[in-house]
């Protein structure tokens, strides 16, 4: 679908010196893009003149310079040829050496000044001299090898260095090695054919087989043509009395094949680079094919030329060259150079270009593919073209998709929005008067002209609603040559939405001409024309009002030339890019341009360095990458250009494509991508970005109709249509069902809602601000509903409203209940109940939909629920089930009374309590008693019967009987309380627990008739005793002195608890002296000896455990890797760089996590095959290791850190009780021993102070850091360790994350013990 489209060319002209000599060679400097060219030998003058012509860009032209280099004669050395002829020039850029080989067999090397030539001068020498002559030759494209065909019949290969390699005889006899077979792939002779005695045939042997007959117009001239690689060479030569031949000889002189016989194949040879064809010219008796051959001689394939208006091709002297990259061949006529390409198996003529005289030879440069230089008599034609799309607007509505394909005078149109054909073929074909130079659309794609060699065609784009039709001709104009030898050449053209047609070609320089036309009557004006200065090309423009027209000059700068003015931007480019575009974005003017290396430029900005091809649409920068990848770039400010990176999974922005596609067009109305393969075929995609972008449209223009059928054409979540706009969704609900219409659209919308809002997860806006406003806040955000529910809401509002209700309003409404989170199936089968009423038959298709959308057996419950029989039945018979199993049920069910079927209908569902209150409506408390112990459905029970006091305290009873059978024994005391029942509300709060003594105690004292005094003294004590168990040592005193009367009992309850102050008290209120000595001294003795022995406890285990954990602390700083992984064999073989922290990278070396999988060095952690071995079984036995944290495991300083935790806060919880037994000590005149348990208590608290700083301390900043880094891993989604690892990893991460430090605070010390 491309074309070739000339951005450069210049003509150079001998001077007065030369004017009557002829080029005869000429060859590229590719260091410094020049050409070097000879003139002679002739009759007249036997010297040769290389000269070196060069091209100089300026601001306001391009020059060409002619630099004379050396001159010499150059005298036939053979008598047999009266003047001598240059067979091959090359020039070495390495070392500034031009090589010239000349027909009577001298090889001549002319080095120039320079840093690897002589100093004085240009140096010329013959380096040697082949006596038989030279018929061709040729270097090799590495420039190692020199292939040299002689008259004697010899193949000769030289060194660089001129030094004989080989050389070989080219005799009959080769035409011997190789033996054709050709099955005939292709040919007419293999196709079926018929019964006939034809078909029968051997479809191998062809119906004629050529014999090599030599065409009359041979010349019998050697051509010599190399493999790209350089490793084959072929020569075609003419075998004398017997055929032309293609010889094909290896890099070391084997001969490896000769061609099959061709009858009229003439002497044109030129080898495709890329090695897998050998084109050369067949002449036959109606036309002349360009003939192909494989590398073994087979032929491959032809076309045919196509011949000039007025004259025959048969007798030209036609010559073929490839280009470097293998994508044109050049055929040289008589007098015109052809540019032929192929695509999809077809040959396209891109490009003819007249020379009048006979072209004496193409050359291609080496490193620009689509530069060449062809010397005409004493003329230079410089020129160099792209391969470009010629594409219409990509502006809707003016977005036809419009492509259109040069090939030779006809034009191949395809408007992909009305019909994707594949090329070759076309949906419309226009023919000029004269080979098509170049194509182009107006902005709106209104008018598209056509410049061919003789002048231009102007059409108008046709439509019929969204059809494009064969645009029809506005009007022509034909080019006026005032010096037919020295006419104009065509370039390029552009037309305006104002009726100019400008183009752009060279005279004596580049000149613009501009054909202003009328569009009704189609008449041209008078054309005025303005100097191009250095200007190569047109430039597009993507805005479809605009009536500028643009062009670039060779410095990248950008010019406007209309009017006939040349008005230079302030928006440029860095140099010239071949390929350029200009955006006006609401004044804002960016020029987007991509060299020939790959680099893609917003005006001076680099976006990227591997684009292969670009486009512009309205919304978007689209562009393909050497990485096969389609990237969108949302168009703003130069500067907010944004790359997408190279993530086709996550962002929508860029998707895979296959290798080497390249953008032909884009149709933005369609949402869809046009793509052409390497082979030539399309393919049409429609990338997510354009769609979405496209539906974002669609719904701001309240266009939901076509942003529906995208959505559903194209799998687009449907919830889009209400996230992206909210509000104005349920501000245009009857708008959207109006322009939905079809009932099925609605119910698959509806059925598709989800609460999440896919705007901000799965279609998150790329280009950051939505419209450049603050996103919506949502309706159910304000209102805390659900988004569904919302919609549905609306939905049903608006169906609901309608005054007449047709069967496609009643499914929707249907579905908007059903849809509904969580489902509203009783409003659905409401509405099927209310059709049950007055039409039957409507209502059966009713339930016939919604037993589609939600499940039946779920539906029958809800029909028998809302107690509507006939309803049940008609959804019952939608179902799989048995007639026998709902038909008695439901017959049973209509015998009895309405109460009798709502308790048997909401019995049978489950609904107990509804169940339970149909029996309290039919006065059946019997049975409402026996239901609720059945169903345990006391506390309804309670509720209903709440005011019917009788029938409540029978509930009461059984329920208390209930919770005392399920161990709840304090509410079933209480509630055999509330009833009265003292002697069973004792017994549950004996059972419930020790806290309960104060309502036994109570509820023992208030049975009637009275609680035996030995019983309640039995009672007492036992709850005494398990007080006194529980640590509970005030209430188990308390019991002893009210209720057993026993002081003595008391007191050791409350010494034990460390309340000596209410011992003392007491001994002194009961005026019991001589306890003090038994009972209280005795209490303060075990008190202290506890303490003494739990405060020496703890100082032993301080001085243990801080400095181990300060060890372990220090080690694990020296030696992460030996202190986390142990000692182990191998370990010397460890890599230096292993972390001990949690890895979110796959890795092949080892881990500290590879001990706990039982995997070698060569573990790939969660990534292979062991990932089952990481089970919950292992982490179980993993995390009973980390509890017991045993001595030299990686678990035993969390273990250690977390005891010193637990030892610090006894201490702390401990002091109240140590200063309370201080100051009973001092109390009772003990002061040693209270001094001694002060000062220990003291030091001890000290320890802890000392240790809580050293232990919990953590480096904040590597804290938050590791916190930090631990969330992003988390929140990327990347690996983490599973089982014994990540027990270890969650060992890791504590010993490093921030712990609050356990709060001890000071010892109040007495200051009458003066410490």
């Amino acid at each position: 679908m491309r074309n070739l489209r000339n951005i450069r060319y210049n003509a150079w002209k001998s001077s007065t010196d030369l004017s009557d000599e002829a080029i005869t060679s000429s060859c590229w400097d590719p260091a410094k893009n020049e050409v070097l060219c000879t003139f002679g030998p002739s009759e007249q003058d036997g010297r040769i003149r290389l000269v070196r012509i060069s091209e100089h860009v300026r601001a306001s032209s391009i020059d060409i310079e002619c630099q004379e280099v050396a001159s010499w004669d150059a005298p036939s050395p053979n008598p047999d040829l009266p003047v001598d002829r240059v067979v091959s020039s090359h020039h070495f850029g390495d070392t500034l050496t031009t090589c010239l080989v000349l027909e009577g067999g001298d090889i001549v090397v002319v080095q120039e000044s320079g840093d690897y030539g002589p100093q004085d001068g240009v140096h010329i020498e013959i380096m040697g001299s082949i006596d038989e002559s030279i018929t061709g030759a040729s270097w090799s494209p590495d420039e190692e090898l020199l292939a040299i065909t002689t008259k004697a019949n010899t193949v000769v290969f030289m060194s660089r260095t001129f030094d004989g390699i080989t050389d070989m005889a080219m005799t009959a006899d080769d035409l011997q090695a190789s033996k054709h077979v050709s099955v005939g792939w292709g040919k007419k002779e293999t196709q079926f054919q018929g019964r006939g005695a034809k078909a029968l045939r051997d479809p191998t042997i062809p119906e004629k087989v050529d014999q090599g007959v030599l065409s009359p117009n041979d010349d019998g001239s050697t051509v010599i043509s190399w493999r790209g690689d350089g490793a084959y060479v072929a020569v075609n030569s003419v075998e004398a009395g017997v055929r032309r031949v293609i010889r094909v000889y290896s890099r070391d002189g084997v001969l490896d094949s000769v061609s099959e016989p061709v009858d009229g194949m003439e002497c044109a040879l030129s080898w495709r680079p890329v090695g897998n064809l050998m084109a050369s010219v067949q002449h036959l008796e109606d036309r002349v094919d360009v003939i192909f051959f494989e590398r073994n001689g087979l032929r491959h394939g032809q076309f045919s030329l196509r011949a000039p208006d007025g004259r025959s091709i048969t007798k030209d002297r036609i010559r073929l060259e490839w280009n470097s990259d293998s994508t044109v061949l050049a055929v040289t006529l008589d007098d015109r150079i052809q540019l032929w390409t192929m695509g999809n198996y077809h040959w396209y003529l891109k490009q003819e270009i007249f020379t009048r005289k006979r072209p004496l030879r193409l050359t291609w440069h080496p490193e620009k593919p689509l530069r060449f230089a062809s010397a005409v008599s004493g003329k230079l034609l410089l020129a160099e073209y792209i391969f470009e799309v010629t594409r219409g607007s990509l502006t809707p509505p003016y977005d036809h998709g419009a492509v259109a394909v040069i090939d030779g005078k006809t034009l191949k149109l395809t408007p992909f929005r009305t019909a994707n054909v594949p090329p070759p073929m076309a949906l419309f074909e226009l023919h000029a008067s004269s080979p098509i130079i170049d194509v182009a659309f107006s902005p709106a794609n209104t008018f598209m002209a056509i410049l061919h060699q003789l002048g231009v065609d102007v059409y108008e784009w046709k439509v019929n609603g969204q059809r494009s039709l064969l645009p029809s001709p506005v009007g022509s104009v034909t080019f006026t040559k005032e010096n037919p030898e020295e006419g104009s050449v065509s370039l390029q053209i552009a037309v305006t939405e104002n009726s100019v047609v400008h183009c752009l070609g060279f005279e004596k320089g580049p000149v613009i001409q501009s054909h202003p036309f009328d569009a009704s009557t189609g008449e041209f004006s008078s054309n005025s024309s303005i100097y191009a200065g250095s200007i190569s090309g047109f430039v597009r423009l993507t805005q479809a009002g605009s009536t500028d027209v643009l062009a670039q000059d060779c410095l990248g700068r950008l010019h406007g030339v209309v009017n006939q003015q040349d008005e230079l931007y302030s928006t440029r480019l860095p140099s010239h890019l071949p390929w350029s575009e200009v955006i006006d974005l609401a004044g804002n003017v960016i020029a987007i341009g991509l060299s020939r290396n790959g680099h893609l430029y917003a005006n001076s900005r680099h976006l990227l360095k591997n684009c292969t091809s670009f486009l512009v649409t309205p919304a978007h920068l689209i562009i393909t990458t050497t990485n096969h990848l389609v990237k969108f770039i949302h168009l703003g400010d130069v500067d907010s250009l944004e790359v997408p990176p190279d993530d086709p999974e996550n962002d929508e922005r860029c998707r895979s494509i296959e290798r080497g596609a390249r953008l032909v067009t884009a149709i933005p109305t369609k949402m869809s991508l046009i793509l052409q393969m390497p082979r030539g075929n399309l393919e049409t995609i429609y990338p997510r970005a354009m769609v979405v972008a496209g539906i974002r449209q669609l719904v701001d223009a309240k266009d939901y109709g076509k942003a529906y059928t995208h959505c559903r054409t194209q799998r687009v979540d449907m919830n889009i249509l209400y996230d992206h706009r909210p509000q104005q969704f349920l501000a245009n609900v009857g708008l959207f069902l109006d322009q939905l219409a079809d009932v099925s659209y609605i119910d698959l919308f509806l059925s598709s809602l989800r609460e999440e809002d896919v705007t901000q997860t799965m279609y998150r806006d790329t280009k950051g601000v939505r419209n450049q406003e603050s996103p919506e806040a949502t309706p159910s955000d304000i209102h805390g509903s659900s988004k569904v529910n919302t919609i549905c809401d609306a939905v049903l509002s608006h169906l609901q409203s309608r005054k007449t209700k047709d069967h496609d309003t009643l499914q929707n409404i249907i579905t908007a209940n059903v849809c509904k989170a969580p489902p509203a199936y009783e409003d659905g089968l409401l509405v099927v109940a209310t059709l049950l009423q007055e039409d039957e038959q409507l209502a059966e298709k009713a339930v016939e939909h919604i037993c589609f959308l939600a499940d039946v057996n779920i539906l029958y419950d809800e029909a028998l629920g809302l107690y509507h029989l006939d309803l049940a039945l008609l959804v019952a018979q939608q179902s799989q089930r048995d007639p026998r199993e709902y038909l008695p049920f439901i017959q049973n069910l209509h015998q009895l009374s309405d109460l009798r079927r709502k308790f048997a209908i909401d019995d049978h569902l489950g609904r107990h309590e509804k169940a339970l209150s149909h029996l309290q409506s039919l006065q059946e408390h019997k049975e409402a008693q026996g239901y609720t112990v059945k169903h345990a459905l006391y506390a309804a029970a309670l509720k209903i019967y709440r005011y019917d006091q009788p029938n409540l305290t029978e509930l009461t009873r059984l329920y208390a009987i209930y919770l005392e059978s399920k161990s709840r024994f304090r509410e079933a005391g209480l509630t055999h309380e509330s009833l009265h029942n003292y002697a069973a509300a004792t017994r549950c709060y004996r059972a419930a627990s020790a806290s309960c003594w104060r309502e036994c105690l109570f509820t023992a004292q208030q049975q009637d008739p009275p609680l035996p005094s030995e019983a309640l003294g039995d009672l007492a004590t036992t709850l005494a005793e398990a007080l006194y168990e529980a640590k509970d040592y005030a209430s188990a005193a308390a019991i002893h002195l009210d209720y057993l009367n026993s002081l003595e009992s008391a007191i050791p309850c409350l010494c034990k608890g460390y309340l000596f102050a209410d011992a003392m008290r007491l001994v002194a209120q009961r005026r019991r002296p001589e306890l003090l000595t038994t009972a209280v001294d005795p209490g303060l003795a075990d008190a202290l000896s506890s303490s003494t022995e739990f405060f020496a406890d703890c100082k032993a285990q301080l001085r243990a455990q801080v400095p181990r954990i300060m060890e372990l602390r220090r080690k694990a700083a020296e030696d992460p890797l030996g202190f986390f992984e142990g000692e182990r064999a191998g370990a010397a073989d460890l890599p230096d760089d292993v972390s001990v922290a949690a890895s979110s990278r796959i890795s092949t070396s080892a881990s500290l996590f590879t001990r706990y999988t039982g995997k070698g060095a060569g573990s790939v952690g969660t990534a292979g095959t062991g990932v089952s071995r990481a089970t919950s079984k292992n982490r179980k036995r993993e995390e009973k290791k980390r509890a017991r944290g045993r001595k030299g495991t990686v678990y035993e300083e969390e273990y250690l850190v977390n005891s010193v935790r637990r030892l610090v806060e006894r201490v702390e919880a401990t002091k109240a009780d140590v200063e309370r037994l201080v100051f009973g000590l001092t109390r009772r005149s003990m002061h040693e021993r209270a001094r001694a348990l002060e000062a220990l208590a003291a030091e001890v608290v000290e320890a802890c102070r000392t240790a809580v700083k050293e232990v919990f301390v953590v480096p904040g900043e590597k804290n938050k850091a590791v916190e930090e880094g631990t969330q992003k891993g988390d929140e990327d989604g990347e690996w983490r360790p599973m089982g014994a690892d990540a027990v270890l990893l969650e060992n890791l991460e504590a010993a490093w994350r921030k712990q609050e430090p356990p709060v001890i605070t000071g010892l109040e010390r007495l200051s009458l013990l003066g410490s």
